[in-house]
């Protein structure tokens, strides 16, 4: 589902989602003085900022000026009870942390006149429900045969618990996702799987994504999904540091199924080829635009010297280019000129 670990600060009354806070133990010379816990960054600040954590802490034992030995940073949200009575909270240094526990990132609302139990419905966190929804529609009206996609491009919401870092993380956002249907079989889906890995890095770099910048994360047993069979993230690194930009995820039948089974109606596909009726999987890549955009700012980024003068500057592919080029004559009143213009805009026409 659509939910989040969350853990409040009982003291200053700040909320941060639990996967994004790290914590690790104090250490000098092999004894465990304590334990400092930091927002999610790259590692260079994460560090730092765990070294500040520490400070006090040595002064407090009288272990000021002796050096701790390298954090070992693990993720809140495998932090047992006993270790988050020590855990100190980034907001208020002391131990002031709740357990961590399940927030809803749907957001509700209320459709009609009334506000009742019948009137809640939830703005979607996704777009991809819309494609299954239509699928037996878009089936039966453009007589696809399998293997084809779905596309599509739209808004989506969640009710973040901690939007930050400029818009990569923020509650509205704009996401786009195919949903290829392939048919049933353990020796069919890895091959369009590895397919859609390999064409989404081709379209990335394309586009003007530094490879260097770029990592896989491939999901495996308990990051995985219930119903997937297999999920790779591309990641890129950030000057926050290294996150999700894409997933690409083989669903299975879950979502037809799903959908078969709350609404009764029937969405087997016939397949001519073979005679038979299935219910067929799908490959779903999934892309947030507004963080594509985001990396290709991080990509382009790029510093020379001009006459001994240091410059920042963006270097974006001509591809992202809304425009790729404009021909202006000096003067409109002077037909040579304009002519001479006008020919050359149709030679690149």
């Amino acid at each position: 589902g659509f939910s989040d670990p969350m853990v409040d600060c009982k003291e200053t009354k700040l909320r941060f989602r639990a996967d994004q806070l790290f914590f690790a133990p104090v250490k000098v010379e092999g004894e465990m003085l304590g334990y400092v816990c930091v927002q999610e960054g790259n590692d260079d600040d994460m560090v730092k900022d765990a070294k500040k954590q520490a400070k006090p802490l040595l002064k407090s034992l009288d272990r000021k000026g002796q050096k701790t030995e390298p954090f070992e940073f693990r993720e809140l949200v495998e932090a047992t009870e006993e270790e988050m009575e020590k855990i100190p909270s980034p907001a208020s240094g002391k131990p002031t942390l709740t357990m961590p526990r399940e927030f809803n990132l749907m957001f509700q609302t209320q459709v009609g006149a009334l506000s009742d139990e019948s009137s809640v419905a939830y703005l979607r966190p996704e777009t991809a429900q819309g494609i299954f929804l239509n699928f037996k529609n878009v089936l039966t009206t453009s007589r696809q045969k399998i293997p084809f996609g779905i596309a599509q491009i739209g808004k989506a919401f969640r009710n973040e618990i901690t939007p930050r870092n400029f818009i990569f993380r923020s509650r509205e956002f704009e996401q786009m996702e195919v949903e290829y249907f392939i048919p049933p079989g353990d020796d069919v889906w890895p091959v369009f799987h590895q397919k859609w890995i390999d064409d989404s890095k081709a379209f990335l770099l394309d586009v003007g994504l530094r490879e260097d910048l770029m990592g896989w994360d491939v999901h495996e047993g308990d990051g995985l999904a219930h119903y997937a069979r297999a999920c790779t993230d591309v990641t890129f690194r950030f000057p926050f540091g290294e996150q999700e930009l894409m997933g690409i995820a083989a669903r299975g039948n879950y979502d037809l199924t799903q959908h078969t089974e709350g609404s009764g109606k029937n969405l087997d596909y016939y397949d001519d080829g073979i005679k038979e009726k299935y219910i067929p999987h799908c490959i779903e890549p999934s892309l947030g635009v507004d963080r594509l955009m985001l990396a290709l700012i991080c990509s382009a980024y790029a510093e020379d010297e001009v006459g001994g003068e240091k410059r920042s500057l963006l270097k974006f592919d001509p591809k992202v280019a809304p425009i790729k080029v404009a021909v202006l004559p000096l003067v409109k009143n002077k037909e040579a000129l304009v002519s001479v213009a006008r020919g050359f805009f149709d030679k690149l026409s």
